[in-house]
């Protein structure tokens, strides 16, 4: 096939090229020694980066290298397949106006000199040439002119196309593919949105190639959530990257802090101004030339109050991917200062996950990070096991994934924490791209002082599916036992299988799994049961309570790299711990962009949840503005906990949380456990709960991690937000609370 060949083609022709330096960072006053060296060595690395073994964000480097190669005389084969490589990287470099060009030269000499070739092999030429007029027309309206509406699914309102030529010639291109080759799905999906953005869905499609409006039905009817990202300051517009929704400067407000993968691209610091708009900060915060991230996780590494970030880098670039994190030390007032090599975490590996937590029960957050490695009989140094580091409890770590049993190597896309068998001791989920997914449980101390975790995924019946990404530790069920769920993910998924799956027609394409913890140390395969058994080839994808029922829903950032998969990112309702509903269209969450980092967060203070979530592909073509959708609210009731940890750590990850509430149809019972969430996105640390039509809240019961004693609070009122010190009798953060009391502690049972 003429694809086939584009990869070694480009290595070739592209390994001559000289190594161009990514531009210098803004310098700033502010920045200190630590975070001054580590700005320069992400220099030093992005310059480093050979284009011929980087897919994406050198795409302008790797076309202007196939523009010369397609100059040179060269064998009919050998020159289609240039030409193919040179348009593609042309479209995914953003230069459409000569991507165009470039498709229509192609097609004119494939059809002039290679006939057989052209009736073979039509489709991905013309599927290309689609992608490049819908791309421009993505930039001339939802990127030019961004609104409310634009690339939700399904398209309406201020989303549809004011310029309608990139669109139009992407349907009538399309068309013509259906015309010789109707059973092709990706133009039929690409067809259908093409119509969509023309105001044409679906009347304007043939009906022979139509799905149907009712394919989209929600199973709920969901309020829908504004997305108001422009009217509240956070319309970013980028590549993909990573989100963390917390409160960073300690005003009690939610703020924002941002990623993006790009090697110019700096971390971004949002402030809450709490009148519903947020204001950039970048410029005081001390990260000048603090680059790049494909995600970020939080925690209070240091226990001195303030929220932390760790940045990861290199993900997906293999070889080229040798790239340190960043852990940037909270300073209080928004600013933050590199500290990586102060402690110990200088390290050079693709990565971008990594999960917080007390695994040894000191009160002091530890560290695992999941490395991605190449396959078995590569090079060596492409090989880079995963990372436990040890707190020291004097702001440095050491890494003792060995001792430990935990320097495995594999493509690792996932890691969470969690404790999954209910010992209080945090075990590790880390889900591996190509291969079996593994269940570290913590098996606490053993011979001398170590500490050991063993790989119980088969007995536990959680290794699948083979082909995953993103995965969190929920307790969708309310029964006190954490549920996992693991997003199927493949980057040869395509819009085509997507449609396969809306119309109930077979694919190959991965599905995610749903278990449900048995609590015996097994978990049952729940997916078809609950209801999302569905491709949704998912990055980004977080948890939280869209209305404050009880019941906790998640959210699935959708996308692969290809410019041509545009699918919705997809949103599932919790209908009482027992099945989901897809709740994308009716909630109006249903983003064509690509969608990575999710977060779930009352920014508002308004009591209920908002969901952000951070747009955009790897390659230069694919930026997207980000998405945050307003809560419209709802006549459930809440209740949010501030955690702060004493004995435990500070941040009081880990820590389990039990509401008994009285409700109109009877008392319940609400689980939580404190943590950031999912592997990519950060929501905040405190826990917002919700508690349903509850009428009181009779108790809160909180396991606190490193002392495993519970704290039973008492005279907690509904709608209200309360301070928790380990041992100390809760503060109200609202003037409306009534007294409360706390029990005294005493062993949990």
């Amino acid at each position: 096939m003429l694809p086939r060949a584009i990869a070694c083609l480009l290595l070739a022709a592209c390994a001559a090229s000289a190594r161009s330096p990514a531009p210098a960072a803004a310098e700033s006053t502010l920045v200190d020694a630590g975070t001054a060296e580590m700005a320069a060595l992400l220099k030093e690395r992005a310059a480093m980066v050979d284009p011929a073994r980087l897919l994406f964000l050198v795409n302008d480097r790797r076309a202007k290298v196939l523009a010369e190669q397609v100059r040179l005389p060269a064998p009919p084969g050998r020159r289609l397949g240039l030409r193919f490589a040179y348009a593609r990287e042309l479209l995914q470099a953003g230069q459409i106006p000569a991507a165009l060009e470039a498709i229509e030269a192609l097609e004119e000499d494939v059809k002039t000199s290679a006939p057989a070739v052209w009736q073979a092999h039509s489709s991905e030429i013309l599927i290309l040439k689609a992608t490049a007029s819908l791309r421009l027309a993505e930039e001339q309206n939802c990127h030019q002119g961004n609104t409310r509406d634009s690339c939700l699914l399904p398209i309406r309102g201020e989303g549809i196309h004011r310029r309608r030529e990139g669109a139009t010639r992407a349907a009538e291109v399309l068309g013509g593919i259906l015309r010789g080759d109707p059973g092709n799905l990706q133009a039929r999906w690409l067809l259908n949105i093409a119509h969509m953005t023309l105001g044409a869905y679906p009347e304007g499609v043939p009906p022979a190639q139509l799905i149907p409006p009712a394919t989209f039905a929600s199973e709920h009817a969901l309020p829908r959530f504004e997305n108001v990202a422009k009217r509240a300051g956070l319309d970013v517009y980028g590549l993909s990257g990573g989100a963390i929704l917390d409160d960073f400067d300690g005003d009690g407000r939610l703020d924002l802090v941002l990623s993006a993968i790009g090697f110019e691209d700096e971390v971004r610091f949002f402030h809450n101004r709490g009148d519903g708009r947020f204001e950039d900060r970048t410029s005081q915060t001390g990260l000048a030339g603090i680059t790049g991230g494909l995600n970020m996780v939080q925690a209070d590494y240091d226990n001195d109050g303030l929220v932390d970030v760790l940045v990861l880098r290199g993900a997906w670039m293999k070889t080229e991917g040798r790239f340190p994190l960043s852990l940037l030390r909270n300073k209080g007032g928004g600013r933050f200062v590199d500290v990586t090599r102060a402690a110990g975490l200088l390290r050079f590996g693709p990565t971008q996950t990594a999960t917080w937590l007390d695994y040894d029960g000191d009160g002091w957050l530890d560290l695992f990070v999941g490395n991605e490695s190449a396959p078995r009989g590569s090079d060596p140094a492409d090989v880079h096991p995963c990372e436990l580091f040890h707190n020291n409890r004097d702001g440095t770590f050491t890494n003792v994934a060995r001792e430990a049993g935990v320097a495995l190597a594999g493509y690792v896309k996932a890691v969470v924490s969690g404790d999954y068998n209910n010992d209080r001791r945090p075990d590790l989920y880390v889900s591996v791209l190509g291969g079996d997914n593994l269940l570290l449980r913590n098996d606490g101390p053993g011979p001398g002082d170590g500490w050991r975790f063993s790989n119980v995924a088969a007995e536990a019946g959680v290794t699948e599916p083979a082909s995953s990404f993103g995965a969190f530790f929920f307790d969708y069920d309310n029964d006190g036992w954490p549920d996992l769920f693991v997003a199927g993910f493949d980057p040869a998924t395509t819009g085509g299988d997507v449609a396969a799956d809306y119309l109930g027609l077979p694919t190959p394409a991965p599905r995610g799994r749903l278990y449900r913890n048995k609590g015996d140390g097994r978990f049952e395969d729940v997916t078809e049961a609950a209801g999302v058994y569905r491709v949704a080839p998912a990055m980004g994808l977080n948890f939280g309570d869209l209305d404050s029922d009880g019941f906790l829903d998640f959210y699935l950032g959708t996308g692969t790299p290809n410019l041509a998969t545009l699918v919705p990112n997809r949103m599932f309702r919790n209908s009482g711990g027992r099945v989901f509903q897809d709740v994308t269209t009716s909630g109006n969450f249903g983003h064509l962009q690509k969608g990575h980092a999710v977060c779930f967060g009352d920014a508002d203070d308004d009591g209920d949840q908002d969901v952000f979530e951070q747009m955009g592909g790897a390659h230069l073509a694919d930026k997207a503005y980000s998405a945050f959708y307003e809560n419209p609210g709802h006549a459930n009731r809440w209740l949010t906990l501030e955690l702060e940890g004493l004995r435990s750590n500070r941040s009081a990850l880990g820590a389990r949380i039990k509401v008994s509430v009285t409700a109109k149809g009877g008392p319940r019972v609400i689980h939580r456990t404190v943590s950031s969430g999912a592997s990519f996105g950060a929501s905040p640390l405190r826990q917002e709960i919700g508690l349903g039509d509850a009428t009181g809240i009779a108790s809160v019961e909180i396991v606190w991690p490193a002392t495993g004693q519970t704290q039973t609070l008492e005279g907690l009122q509904v709608d209200h937000r309360y301070h928790v010190r380990e041992g100390h009798a809760p503060v109200a953060r609202n003037s409306r609370a009534r007294p409360h009391h706390s029990t005294a502690s005493r062993p949990a049972s």
